[in-house]
């Protein structure tokens, strides 16, 4: 992927080594054990680090956590987030004026281990996440590297696809997606796993848009678009649910599988309209 962007950090928060608070008692958790509950927490949308008592996580900051990191590795890492949030954003501040909405910008905070959000304690376990409260994207660049080595998904554009779909819950939130959808789950609880799944679905459908208009303006390389799918088929809820527990739980799925995932990915990046993102209106999704 061509990264064509002039850095810009205006809408950057760096909180890398600053701390982020936690501490305390509880169970312990090795690396393994904190790389499974993460992935829990993940399918579950529950911090079970707290659940178990103690921290959320490794403290932020710390020596040995600090010591593992590789600044140029990170700097890279940095720079493709950086492209992806600033050209997404910018894709979508000319196009949600055609739905008849303003652009707000958002926020992304870059942050090691944890840190505090809008929507309470943020731990690099549960990966990149969206707060609709303070309208800031979460993400520890050392997702990545589990993106690559242990979910299989290497490169810059399967990169950028993990911060574009992130922008694009941002996007659902300016048009009232996620506002209508939170209402339809309090008016049916049996609905809400599934009003999840197309949220989630929609925003990958953005994501690809945002990859469309990419394609358009040549920054992307061949072999681009399949780093992409592969990312997200590699974290569909079937597939994190049959690495951690060795089953798969349709009732518990909350982001899709793996094959809606890459539908829905696809389906942006091939038509780059967003009227054809519209997972709520969907018979099947």
């Amino acid at each position: 992927m061509r990264i064509n962007d002039d850095g810009d950090q205006s809408n950057i928060e760096d909180r890398r080594g600053q701390g982020g608070g936690g501490g305390g008692g509880g169970i312990k958790l090795g690396f393994g054990g904190m790389v499974i509950v993460g992935i829990l927490s993940l399918i579950f949308r529950r911090n079970l680090f707290s659940t178990l008592g103690g921290s959320d996580g490794p403290s932020n900051g710390s020596p040995a956590a600090d010591s593992q990191r590789d600044p140029a590795s990170e700097e890279r890492a940095k720079k493709v987030a950086v492209f992806a949030f600033n050209d997404s954003q910018r894709v979508w501040a000319a196009e949600t004026p055609q739905q008849h909405v303003a652009y707000r910008p958002a926020k992304m905070v870059l942050f090691w281990d944890e840190t505090r959000s809008g929507c309470g304690a943020a731990d690099a376990q549960v990966g990149p996440f969206y707060c609709p409260t303070d309208e800031k994207v979460y993400l520890d660049l050392g997702f990545f590297d589990e993106l690559a080595k242990r979910f299989g998904a290497p490169g810059e554009f399967a990169q950028a696809y993990v911060v574009a779909h992130e922008v694009g819950h941002h996007v659902q939130k300016l048009l009232g997606i996620e506002g209508k959808m939170r209402q339809a789950q309090s008016r049916s609880p049996e609905l809400k796993n599934e009003l999840s799944e197309r949220l989630e679905l929609q925003a990958d459908c953005f994501a690809g848009v945002w990859g469309h208009s990419t394609n358009d303006r040549r920054l992307l390389d061949p072999g681009d678009v399949d780093a992409g799918l592969k990312a997200a088929a590699s974290i569909g809820d079937d597939k994190l649910q049959k690495d951690a527990t060795g089953r798969v739980r349709p009732e518990k799925f909350t982001h899709g599988t793996s094959e809606q995932r890459k539908k829905w990915l696809l389906r942006g990046l091939t038509s780059g309209k967003v009227e054809d993102c519209d997972t709520f209106g969907a018979t099947s999704f």
